[in-house]
């Protein structure tokens, strides 16, 4: 009985290993607050756009004006993280996120907005992602001293993300119903002090100035012969482009589901997002328990169809409690589809080549994906969401029947 207790010990300490590192500890408790701020805000922002326009087309363009900017300045993002003083970038970047938060919520609580101000707001906050991000993942690297427990921090900074996603859908329905969104908004900016506190708090090496060898335009040139040289990165990043512009946005249409097909509220809205994040966060869990030297790519392939079917599913139900499931069942999929990606991408990227492919990922995912809901905004307005929804489904069937043969091929060898 005692050497089980000392084993489930050992293996709950291994899965937490990362928060021996104190700046770690702090980044993720800080995060915590904030990724959760985040996802109200943006379930709010969605739901007071359709709110006010009723219109399935201005929900894609919401997403596409919040995310597209991401993509026109990742690159230059990725070189000021290069640069200069990643610490100092992050912290300016949550800064000017609050700000943005507090802007948002006063435009709400004045009663005197229109959508394009929302949406002028939500363009500012995809420009500063543009610069958050990349300075945010490196820097996760400092935060931790023994390198052989960043794997583990990697982990759990994805498990903290999906577990955002799991509460802050959820409590923003509720705050949504209760006190509207102007509330939602003034929290969110409440919780960028968490992370802004954090970073002050936090003890980190002496910043290097990089040396810059190369002109931009050179590096970018290098990495895209790369990419055009390696087939199975190729590959993988037209698998993400492809699902990111068709299949994945189906998210932008879950406003219409929740008022018009499940006759609900905001708080329906957000539970749906939930369920999504249940998933999300079970897919997780299976991936981090994966064996080393697992198939990924058959993996991938599945979950494509397991994608696709429920998306197919999902569109045409409308009794609330069946249809979460197969919302759960969408997000275990999805987030297996974008985590193995990146995973084999990352695996298979020369050293040197790495930084210059994670700007190509950036750009596929970020740039795919506001396109691909503005596309689905626009076809929905025209023969519905439910029969949207369920071509994205058939999509997702399209594109691993496509690459069918490529992701067996290991598969089969074994």
């Amino acid at each position: 009985m005692l050497k089980v207790r000392k084993m489930k010990t050992v293996q709950l300490t291994n899965t937490f290993r990362a928060f021996n590192n104190r700046n770690y500890r702090l980044f993720f408790s800080g995060q915590s607050v904030s990724q959760i701020g985040t996802w109200m805000q943006r379930t709010g922002v969605s739901w007071v756009v359709y709110t006010m326009t009723h219109s399935a087309f201005m929900l894609g363009l919401t997403v596409f004006v919040s995310q597209f900017p991401s993509f026109l300045f990742s690159l230059l993002g990725g070189i000021a993280s290069d640069r200069y003083n990643r610490y100092k970038v992050l912290l300016i970047t949550q800064i000017a996120s609050m700000v943005q938060a507090v802007l948002l919520s006063i435009l709400i609580f004045t009663a005197h907005y229109t959508a394009w101000e929302i949406l002028t707001l939500s363009g500012v906050l995809g420009v500063i992602n543009a610069f958050d991000v990349p300075a945010r993942q490196p820097l996760i690297h400092e935060m931790v001293t023994d390198k052989a427990d960043l794997p583990n921090a990697l982990a759990l900074n994805s498990s903290m993300v999906n577990l955002a996603r799991l509460i802050g859908p959820a409590l923003s329905g509720i705050i949504l119903v209760k006190f509207g969104a102007g509330m939602c908004f003034l929290l969110n900016a409440v919780s960028f002090i968490a992370v802004i506190a954090s970073l002050l708090l936090m003890k980190l090496p002496a910043y290097v100035p990089a040396l810059v060898k190369k002109k931009i335009k050179s590096e970018l040139s290098e990495g895209f012969t790369y990419l055009k040289n390696t087939a199975s990165i190729r590959i993988m990043l037209l698998i993400l482009g492809l699902t990111s512009l068709l299949v994945l946005p189906y998210n932008t249409l879950l406003p219409v589901f929740a008022k018009v097909i499940f006759k609900g509220d905001a708080a329906t809205y957000g539970y749906i997002n939930s369920f999504i994040g249940i998933g999300a966060v079970a897919n997780s869990i299976f991936l981090a328990s994966l064996k080393p030297g697992a198939n990924l790519k058959i993996i991938l392939l599945i979950n494509t169809v397991i994608l696709g079917i429920s998306l197919m599913i999902f569109s045409q139900l409308s009794y609330f409690p069946l249809a979460m499931l197969f919302a759960t069942l969408s997000g275990f999929a999805m987030m297996s589809l974008t985590t193995v990606c990146l995973t084999v991408i990352q695996v298979d990227s020369d050293p040197q080549m790495r930084g210059r492919v994670m700007s190509y990922i950036a750009m596929a995912y970020f740039g795919m994906l506001p396109l691909g809901s503005l596309i689905i905004g626009a076809v929905s307005q025209r023969i519905g969401s439910p029969a949207a929804l369920f071509f994205q489904g058939i999509t997702a069937l399209i594109i691993a029947a496509l690459f069918y043969k490529y992701l067996r091929s290991d598969y089969q060898k074994n």
